[in-house]
């Protein structure tokens, strides 16, 4: 089945018990026993649900990934994953993450005895360089939040394999509609399932998709070892989201790409950071790897912190809050919301600096978005 089908009819769907069309809540903690030692395939919510089953098989269908597995929150899906490591162990990771990322990396895993490396995952030296003899992860995100940086996975992913490294990309900003980072080598996908695969901003969750037997088996020992679940309640609430995945990605990228070009053109802003961009410097990667470029646009605003706080303080349509990927359109600002946790000249030298602005462009008629931001930016 092609991604439009395997969204609405992945995993076991209909219900197998009576037929329902839409996929049952299972709001359960406990299942009975057949017998002593026998189960209908489900004992405790926290090892395995029915609703979250489904919820995880659609996520590998559409990542052509082994299996798939869902979690709390995506810094639940991030926290499991680098308990694959131990300690002494070393990742080298991209330096523009996400600020939970980034935080939860430096100022958390390390006092486990992780070790990391932060840097510009812009080309095969620049890794080789990092690599020590007790490296055993490469952490990609691609496009990068909030810079829009691209990775080059085929060429991260070979020399991940020539070190024998594993590789994990977050895929939270691109999709599977867009990008499936499996098709590259890249042997575990991460997503914030509060993002675009929700897409409504009324649940939050994460997921992990796996390549391998061994790393299916590890990471649902660690899932229900560490408990970092996603409930029934809100694996119903993403899958509901996913089946209309494919055309609300559409309309989002449609609606970034005439921001995009909106802002590049205003005279009030320096920089326009979007891969579907030709200007952009990841654009012709982007565009070998990616079906489509996604519905986040970041930029900056001339005039520093004031400018900034004008803006964010003016915008009508778009509303002032962290988070991403809903139909509502949404503009933050990285430094002191979603980046806040990273130094701040640690911000700056990556380029997350005072000026920057991220926009979540949502699906409302582009016409009024563009005239929200033109009354933002030029106030009377």
């Amino acid at each position: 089945m092609r991604f439009e089908t395997l969204a609405i009819h992945a995993g076991e769907r209909p219900d197998a018990m009576f037929g329902a069309i839409s996929v049952p809540i299972y709001q359960t903690s406990t299942f009975v026993f057949e017998d002593v030692g026998k189960t209908r395939g489900y004992d405790y919510s926290r090892t395995a649900n029915p609703t979250r089953q489904v919820l995880e098989d659609t996520i590998a269908r559409l990542e052509g990934g082994k299996a798939g597995f869902a979690f709390a929150t995506g810094m639940a899906a991030e926290t499991t994953v680098i308990h694959l490591l131990k300690a002494g162990d070393h990742v080298i990771s991209g330096d523009d993450v996400y600020g939970g990322t980034y935080r939860l990396f430096q100022n958390v895993m390390r006092d486990f005895g992780l070790e990391f490396t932060f840097l510009r995952i812009d080309s095969r030296q620049r890794i080789e360089e990092a690599i020590k003899p007790n490296t055993r992860m490469l952490w990609l995100e691609t496009p990068s939040n909030p810079l829009l940086n691209i990775v080059d996975i085929e060429m991260a992913v070979d020399v991940a394999k020539k070190h024998n490294l594993l590789t994990v990309i977050d895929n939270t900003f691109a999709t599977p509609y867009f990008l499936r980072p499996i098709e590259y080598g890249v042997d575990l996908v991460i997503h914030s399932t509060t993002k675009y695969l929700n897409g409504h901003c009324d649940v939050v969750g994460g997921a992990v998709v796996t390549t391998s037997d061994e790393l299916t088996q590890r990471v649902q020992f660690l899932l229900n070892a560490m408990g970092t679940c996603a409930s029934p309640f809100d694996c119903w609430l993403v899958l509901r989201g996913i089946e209309t995945l494919p055309v609300r990605m559409k309309q989002h990228e449609e609606n970034a790409i005439a921001v995009a070009n909106y802002l590049k053109g205003h005279t009030g802003v320096s920089r326009v950071f979007y891969p579907g961009l030709e200007s952009h410097p990841g654009y012709k990667i982007a565009r070998k790897q990616m079906k489509g470029f996604g519905g986040v646009v970041s930029f900056k605003i001339k005039g520093g912190l004031e400018a900034v706080n004008s803006f964010l303080r003016r915008i009508k349509v778009f509303s002032l809050a962290e988070s991403l990927g809903g139909v509502a359109s949404l503009a933050e600002h990285p430094a002191t919301m979603t980046h806040a946790s990273m130094p701040k000249d640690y911000r700056e030298k990556v380029g997350i600096t005072d000026g920057l602005i991220r926009l979540s462009v949502g699906l409302e008629n582009i016409d009024d978005l563009i005239d929200d931001l033109r009354q933002a930016l030029e106030p009377s």
